[in-house]
């Protein structure tokens, strides 16, 4: 099994790094695939420095913008692609610290020092596309509630009370769907597994 992550891990690198050199080239869709692979890692590195959910929106967005105007900045032989792409995410959140544009809640730039891997795990987390399609079919076949709410949890960032407060429903009631959600999806999954 470790070999058969490694090597998806590697493809997944290939292909980020194909689609950085395609965007370098003016290929506007490679921009796309470089944000669905790597915009929960890099949201994740912004908002750990800036500590605002919408602080770290912002942030993201300028990488993004940043990226597909420096893209020929990027070199394949230098670093891997999502490395690169991190050590500018964070070079973008703290030069909005520093630069005074973060409204409050974020943290001082000093805290804001090298991330702790320079080899993010993300290579071999954001990318294993087996594994991502049988989540998302397995969230499909939820009822519209279960699936509603998991994707509001889950992939969306809002808490359980965030939830039931739009719902208009008790908190106790939406931790009972979820969980019954998660049940059913974790059945899923271990079914697809068996397969």
């Amino acid at each position: 099994m470790a070999d058969a992550n490694t090597q998806s891990a590697d493809i997944a690198r290939e292909r980020l790094r194909a689609a950085m050199v395609r965007l370098a080239d003016g290929d506007s869709a490679a921009l796309e695939e470089i944000y669905n692979a790597t915009r929960v890692k890099l949201f994740g590195i912004c908002f750990r420095i800036l500590g605002d959910r919408k602080e770290a929106e912002d942030a993201l967005q300028d990488v993004y913008v940043n990226l597909w105007q420096r893209a020929d900045r990027y070199d394949p032989t230098r670093a891997s692609p999502i490395s690169w792409l991190a050590t500018f995410a964070r070079n973008r959140a703290v030069d909005r610290l520093r630069t005074g544009k973060v409204r409050g809640g974020a943290v001082p730039v000093e805290e804001a020092n090298p991330l702790p891997d320079e080899a993010p795990l993300a290579d071999a987390l954001l990318i294993d596309a087996e594994k991502s399609a049988q989540v998302h079919a397995c969230i499909s076949a939820l009822d519209d509630n279960a699936r509603k709410h998991i994707r509001g949890a889950f992939f969306d960032g809002y808490t359980y009370a965030e939830l039931a407060e739009a719902a208009d429903v008790p908190l106790g009631t939406m931790k009972s769907w979820i969980r019954r959600g998660l049940q059913k999806l974790r059945a899923c999954l271990e079914a697809g597994d068996a397969a």
